[in-house]
């Protein structure tokens, strides 16, 4: 199993970024699949969640508005859309995947698998 993240980089404050993770070794269109971050001398926090068959989508209040996450089974690629990046948004961002649902959804510990990570920084 695999998750390799990508798009990250330096924004100034209020600008976008789009990150992508790229999933292979699972079936990835039965899997809850979510991108977290974490920022230093900081727990890793749950951003948003997208369901495996559903899609419905979660987000945290924080990013609420701001961020759309969105998958595409057919290519096993997970999106992560941020606009109005504040610098309260640096942070390394993960994606993550859980068989079945989104129970829990921004709890850590019921990820199966997690990508390597790639650095946001709003300045």
């Amino acid at each position: 199993v695999q998750l390799v993240e990508s798009g990250g980089g330096s924004v100034h404050t209020g600008g976008s970024l789009r990150l992508s993770c790229a999933a292979s070794g699972y079936t990835y269109s039965t899997y809850c699949m979510a991108w977290f971050r974490q920022a230093p001398g900081k727990e890793r926090e749950g951003v948003a969640a997208i369901a495996a068959r559903t899609a419905d989508t979660y987000y945290a209040d924080s990013v609420k508005g701001r961020f759309t996450i969105s998958r595409d089974n057919a290519k096993n690629e997970l999106y992560l859309e941020m606009t109005s990046l504040k610098p309260d948004d640096t942070a390394i961002y993960y994606c993550a995947a859980r068989a079945g649902g989104c129970g829990m959804k921004f709890a850590v510990g019921p990820y199966d698998y997690w990508g390597q990570g790639t650095q946001v920084t709003v300045s």
